[in-house]
């Protein structure tokens, strides 16, 4: 059984862990993200997730075993012309391409109706392969511009459910 948990301030550690597996999938994609000293990678901002309205992180569970996570930004720390946008999500490899993923986003959208901007790095063709085949599974038309953020190259989905 799916459940999607709001990640509580006590758990950060956690959180931090599986940041450090995602940043080191992303490392891939982008020259700019780099190992630590430590071993590890870090997201310096991950305190901010309970000090600012609207960055909302979340634990992704299957049967009550951590399987990933996911950030959702909502007005006001979203400052764009959408109610949500999906970022920084995640799932542990050994759980991928089992339909976690997807079963995420659909009860997301079925919870939290509006409109979504998504953002991927141009060159993560596996995201934004997933990104597109939900869209299709869940017939959603979308608008798609390419724009450099950070420095990155990046594409930018919006749409709504």
């Amino acid at each position: 059984m799916l459940t999607i948990e709001k990640v509580p301030k006590n758990q950060a550690g956690v959180l931090q862990n599986l940041y450090s597996l995602y940043l080191h999938d992303l490392s891939a994609y982008t020259p700019s993200l780099d190992i630590r000293e430590d071993g590890a990678f870090h997201f310096e901002e991950l305190p901010l997730f309970w000090k600012v309205e609207g960055l909302s992180p979340y634990f992704i569970k299957v049967d009550d075993k951590l399987t990933g996570f996911f950030l959702l930004l909502e007005q006001p720390a979203l400052q764009q012309e959408a109610d949500y946008c999906i970022n920084d999500f995640f799932i542990l490899n050994k759980y991928r391409g089992q339909g976690i993923a997807s079963k995420t986003v659909k009860d997301i959208f079925s919870h939290r109706k509006g409109t979504y901007m998504i953002i991927e790095l141009a060159g993560n063709k596996r995201a934004i392969s997933f990104w597109k085949h939900i869209y299709k599974s869940l017939h959603i038309s979308f608008q798609e511009k390419k724009i450099e953020l950070d420095g990155e190259p990046t594409l930018i989905q919006t749409f709504s459910v």
